[in-house]
């Protein structure tokens, strides 16, 4: 499998496959806490409930939800630090 669009853009790489609800959310936001405004954090979840609660996390904190795929039975998503 081969993921294009935003991973080479990526500053960091989370890989949350195989983790339930919440722990995928929880890990990125323990990652993303460690990175600089304007970095892209890249996370990989196998948990579907992952779709609704990255997109709400991104409209509640403030970063961005750059791009989301879905691909095969994993989810890709790409958030931009902000300065919240």
């Amino acid at each position: 499998m081969v993921v294009k669009t935003c991973e080479s853009k990526a500053d960091h790489v989370l890989d949350a496959r195989g983790m339930a609800c919440p722990l995928p959310l929880l890990k990125a936001k323990l990652a993303l806490n460690d990175m600089q405004e304007g970095q892209i954090l890249h996370v990989s979840a196998t948990d579907a409930g992952s779709r609704r609660d990255f997109q709400r996390f991104a409209e509640l904190s403030g970063h961005v939800l750059v791009e989301q795929q879905d691909v095969g039975d994993e989810f890709h998503y790409w958030l931009r630090k902000t300065a919240c």
